[in-house]
Formats: C-alpha cells, sequence, structure tokens
C-alpha cells in the first residue's frame, strides 16, 4: 500500500518545496494549509507530474480542526511539522505580546495539536516518521528575535521530548534545524511586508539555503531504513559559520 506523507504549512516556501520531494519520492501526499487555492494549484501540478496529493485546507492553531482533519485520514506514515513563522524583530522590552502568542500558537502548539491528532496513525503504520521543522534559532538566541527563538527552542525540546517518551514504539523523530533560508515569504512576513528589510537580511550573502535545499534534506531523512533515525540535522548554508558569522561579499 502506498505510505502517506503529510505536511503542514504546505502553501509555500519549505513545506511546498517538501510535498513535492514526497510525492517525488513515491508518497501519496496530504498538503495542509490555510490558503486554499495554494495547496490546490500545488496539488493539482503534483498529480500532473504522475504524482498522488490532495489538498485540505488547515489552521494548525485550530485544535478541532486538526482532530476532525485527522479522523479522515486514513492512514500517516510520514508527518511533517512544517507550519510556523517568525514574526515582528522587536527587542524583548519593546516585543509585542500578540507576536509572541501567535509564534507560540503556530510553532508549538500546531506542532502539538497535529502530532497528538496523528500519533495513533502514525504508530499504527508501523513505521511512522515525525518530522520537526525547528531552526538553528532553536539553539542559539539573538537580538530582535526573542519570540522567535523561544517558540523553536520549544518545538526543540518537543522533538527530544517525543524521541524518549516513544523510543518503545515504531515511530521515529526527526528534527531539521534549518539556519539560513532564503523563502519568498518567511523574511517578508517577519518585517510585516517591508521587502527592503527582508532583502536585507540576506544583502551580500552569494547562496544562502533554498526551499528545495531543505526539502531535499527532509527527503533524504525520511528515506533512510526504518531503523535509521536522524535525530538533530542542522543545514546552514556555507557562508553562515554561526547565527553571527556570515560571510557577505560587497
Amino acid at each position: 500500500m502506498q505510505p502517506v506523507a503529510v505536511v503542514t504549512g504546505a502553501s509555500s516556501g519549505i513545506g511546498a518545496a517538501t510535498a513535492t520531494r514526497l510525492a517525488r519520492a513515491g508518497y501519496r501526499v496530504i498538503l495542509a494549509a490555510r490558503r486554499a487555492s495554494r495547496i490546490e494549484e500545488l496539488a493539482g501540478q503534483l498529480r500532473g507530474d504522475g504524482g498522488q496529493a490532495e489538498a485540505t485546507v488547515l489552521d494548525v492553531t485550530d485544535r478541532a480542526a486538526v482532530q476532525q482533519f485527522a479522523s479522515a485520514v486514513d492512514r500517516c506514515d510520514v508527518l511533517v511539522n512544517n507550519a510556523g513563522g517568525a514574526f515582528g524583530a522587536e527587542t524583548v522590552a519593546a516585543g509585542d505580546p500578540a507576536d509572541w502568542q501567535v509564534m507560540y500558537d503556530v510553532n508549538v502548539l500546531g506542532t502539538l495539536h497535529v502530532t497528538q491528532a496523528l500519533l495513533p496513525r502514525l504508530i499504527a503504520s508501523g513505521a511512522g516518521t515525525i518530522v520537526i521543522m525547528s531552526s538553528t534559532a532553536g539553539f542559539i538566541t539573538y537580538e530582535g528575535g526573542g519570540g522567535y527563538c523561544a517558540a523553536k527552542h520549544a518545538e526543540h525540546a518537543i522533538a527530544g521530548t517525543l524521541r524518549l517518551e516513544l523510543y518503545d514504539q515504531p515511530v521515529r523523530v526527526i528534527e531539521i534545524a534549518p539556519g539560513m533560508v532564503r523563502t519568498d515569504e518567511f523574511a517578508v512576513n517577519r518585517y510585516r511586508g517591508d521587502a527592503d528589510q527582508a532583502a536585507a537580511v540576506y544583502a551580500g550573502v552569494a547562496e544562502p539555503l533554498t526551499a528545495d535545499d531543505v526539502a531535499d534534506t527532509v527527503a533524504w531523512a525520511v528515506t533512510r531504513p526504518a531503523h535509521v533515525n536522524v535525530d538533530l540535522l542542522v543545514l546552514r548554508p556555507r557562508a553562515q559559520a554561526a547565527q553571527h558569522k556570515v560571510h557577505r561579499q560587497p
């Protein structure tokens, strides 16, 4: 029977690229995101390329909606918890609690809701895989990143705790932690639509990671033999030696 992969936040960026990679790897992919037109278009493209894909509108912060979604999923072999985002770059002193709440809700509670709802299906598959898309911000803090770093630290904690708690179950937990990734929306959303501020994040960096770079890594980790667990994989562009050490060309 064809394995099934659920990808949250699949309407753009890393989520869309991951859904594409997994469809090409032979999975029936369920694209879950809030923007219906985006995921329906991508699902159509994947089917046109010979893949199996379906789109489901889902807000991962809505627990009741997540439970209803999970009840309609007949099988789940892979769950990619990708839905997330950063909003605002103010200092802790000036940060808006509403931004912090949104980041916690989507990055942390969204991961919790979907994982809890689909865990029985993942266990029943006999070789389930949970992927948590964290970030290097989950290990190292930086100025203006308090809320996002806090949320990603929490996701890192979820991944580690799940791995301990599921040690005797046929489910592995993979954490992918990207560094600097240039996508169409992440930085723009963070800076509230200011395209110039968003572009400045990547100024002078010859080759930041792309969404497909991360998706390729996810697909590689997921398609390892079932007994092989890639606990944590940190992924950065060559130009980024560390969070604050980035080579920028003049």
